[in-house]
């Protein structure tokens, strides 16, 4: 199996991933206080109709992100 580091946004819905790391300053800190947290494996549930917001399940909870900020946020995941 292979490896592929991607964003966030771009994973399909039930695709599943672990974060590897949050690039953005002004919405880290809000993002870990959230959950969202390098190693911590996330699934896509829901996307909205016209695609933004996304919806993932991390830690056993919903969490909905704009997808500008998921664009922030580098997954990987197994080919």
């Amino acid at each position: 199996d292979k490896i592929l580091k991607n964003t966030l946004e771009k994973l399909k819905r039930y695709e599943k991933a672990v974060i590897s790391e949050i690039c953005s300053n002004d919405i880290k800190q809000k993002l870990i206080d959230m959950g969202v947290i390098p190693g911590t494996e996330v699934m896509i549930s829901n996307i909205a109709p016209f695609g933004d917001p996304i919806e993932i399940c991390l830690r056993g909870y919903e969490l909905s992100l704009r997808k500008s900020d998921a664009s922030k946020i580098f997954v990987t995941t197994e080919d």
